[in-house]
């Protein structure tokens, strides 16, 4: 059975309650390496600067504590120019946020950054953001 890391542990432990369940839950089925959660002002400001980030500190959904916001890749870690790797997963992981709010173990819908306007496509996103997961607040 697949398990985090430290380092990925480390770094879920800095997420809202509801990320944490989630991919405790993701875990248990896909192997998955937790790569960010809440990120301070310098590597926010630096994300942005690079093209990484549309959001300058503190507008961004990973600077609040707890964080509001995840990246979380499938591991190993493909090539990040397959997009299509990326995406599935998050189908895999949005299955899983639906089933835990429909029990009621988690409190908040989750938004995928393949899919930011929630309409179930990927091809018309201005910005794809595929390892990113937040909570809808």
């Amino acid at each position: 059975m697949p398990k985090f890391s430290q380092e990925s542990f480390s770094k879920l432990s800095t997420c809202h309650p509801d990320l944490q369940a989630l991919f405790y839950r993701v875990i248990q089925y896909r192997d998955c390496t937790i790569l960010e959660g809440y990120r301070g002002q310098a590597q926010q400001d630096a994300d942005f600067a690079a093209g990484r980030s549309k959001l300058k500190f503190p507008n961004g959904k990973h600077n609040s504590q707890p964080s509001n916001a995840v990246d979380v890749a499938p591991y190993p870690v493909p090539d990040f120019k397959r997009l299509e790797e990326f995406v599935y997963f998050g189908g895999f992981v949005l299955g899983i946020a639906e089933m835990l709010y429909d029990e009621g173990k988690i409190t908040h819908k989750i938004r995928y950054g393949a899919d930011f306007n929630g309409n179930d496509r990927v091809t018309d996103q201005p910005f794809i953001d595929a390892v990113h997961f937040e909570i809808i607040t």
